[in-house]
């Protein structure tokens, strides 16, 4: 039994959250999220919070249910707080800039590399820090994630993008032999 799935979600003031059918909407003071559950689970809801039940017994719905609960939860705490994300490029030569929703980005190819930002999202570059921020994690996690997979960091001189906190195992390089 699924101890995720069980823990009822906290809906703060300020929050609404309304479910048609399965289509969830988090309307809250920085936007509004939707979200299209499984027909397998259905919301129900109670004073100031909500639980998931499970409406089938197939396999897969224990996962869902709590993956759902989880979901609904990041929407509110996005809506609320919002998410951010901070990446660090590092490397000699290596640049970003950005204007209105595009990122040049100079990373050691024989071409500049060109990023559209979504329009969902916020990039700020101060320095050799990336910041991106947003509502939506999974948008915020995967524009990131795009990002890093451009120049991810090599292990030798700990060139290219790393998450802020981020520990780089450096390797050792190649020994002379005298």
């Amino acid at each position: 039994m699924s101890r995720i799935g069980k823990k009822p979600v906290v809906i703060p003031q300020g929050v609404s959250v309304t479910c048609e059918k399965n289509l969830v909407t988090v309307k809250g003071p920085k936007g509004t999220l939707t979200f299209q559950h499984h027909m397998d689970v259905s919301l129900k809801f109670g004073e100031n919070e909500f639980t998931v039940e499970k409406e089938s017994k197939a396999k897969n719905v224990p996962a869902i249910w709590g993956t759902t609960a989880r979901v609904i939860e990041n929407m509110i705490e996005g809506t609320v707080n919002g998410f951010k994300k901070q990446l660090e490029l590092n490397g000699v030569g290596f640049r970003m800039n950005i204007a209105g929703k595009t990122i040049t980005l100079a990373l050691g190819f024989s071409h500049p590399v060109i990023v559209e930002v979504p329009a969902e999202l916020e990039v700020v570059i101060e320095g050799n820090t990336m910041t991106v921020s947003g509502i939506d994690k999974h948008l915020v996690g995967q524009f990131s994630a795009n990002i890093r997979a451009l120049k991810p960091v090599e292990p030798y001189k700990g060139k290219g993008f790393k998450y802020v906190g981020e520990h780089v195992r450096r390797k050792e390089g190649k020994k002379s032999s005298k």
